[in-house]
């Protein structure tokens, strides 16, 4: 475990920022921020709808932002065109912060098409990279499914899950770059995790916030099938 030093706020849309946001509040994003007390900086995980509001937020927790990581692709993560609305994302912080953008390497050409930002401003990685924030370490994993550069952040007994896994159910496997097969294989790599990892999710979509992977492999209904043939056969449509 970290000392006092390690700073970690979980953000809901449309009540801890976007407030006047409807499709933020629809939508049930969480933002993460992580972030060093001791040193100052402090990483943004998947600003969307109101960049300048969570900017101002890890500010105002005296902490200065230094770069953002993403778990994936779509707009309600990093911003830009969703059901023929414009949502606010990286490239308008990249306006006001100039900070490095984490992506897994499979990720870099949807990003850039989604968002319009430029190839420079992002930072691709390999599964297992570690970015470090002051001295806080977050281990990057590749969890390809929901889109193939899909990934989720470990750190402090932490796991930030995104889209491949929710308290309950997991990504949606319908999409232009998803792959139910190998959502299969990083939901098991996922359920491998120490029972005491704490998940939290890429949307609010059950009543708790978080919760353990104990509970979560328990209780998720996508845990059930012991097989991955059983499994497509049950969420691959």
């Amino acid at each position: 475990m970290l000392d006092d030093r390690f700073y970690f706020r979980q953000l809901l849309s449309g009540r801890d920022f976007a407030h006047n946001d409807d499709m933020a509040r629809q939508m049930v994003n969480f933002v993460y921020a992580i972030g060093d007390r001791q040193t100052g900086d402090c990483v943004l995980i998947d600003p969307a709808y109101d960049v300048n509001g969570l900017i101002d937020a890890v500010e105002a927790d005296g902490l200065r932002l230094t770069g953002v990581l993403a778990t994936h692709y779509h707009p309600d993560h990093v911003g830009g065109s969703m059901m023929g609305m414009r949502i606010d994302g990286i490239a308008s912080l990249l306006e006001r912060c100039s900070v490095p953008i984490h992506v897994q390497q499979a990720e870099v050409e949807w990003v850039t098409k989604v968002t319009g930002v430029e190839r420079t401003h992002l930072t691709s990685h390999e599964p297992g990279d570690i970015v470090k924030v002051g001295d806080i370490e977050i281990t990057l994993v590749h969890t390809p499914g929901h889109t193939p550069g899909s990934q989720c952040f470990l750190v402090d007994g932490r796991l930030v899950s995104g889209d491949t896994l929710f308290l309950d159910g997991c990504g949606r496997t319908d999409l232009p770059g998803s792959n139910p097969s190998d959502m299969y294989d990083s939901l098991q790599r996922l359920a491998s995790l120490p029972d005491d990892t704490v998940i939290f999710p890429g949307h609010q979509y059950s009543p708790a916030a978080h919760a353990a992977m104990s509970q979560v492999r328990a209780s998720n209904a996508i845990f059930k099938p012991k097989t991955k043939e059983a499994w497509l056969g049950w969420f691959a449509s």
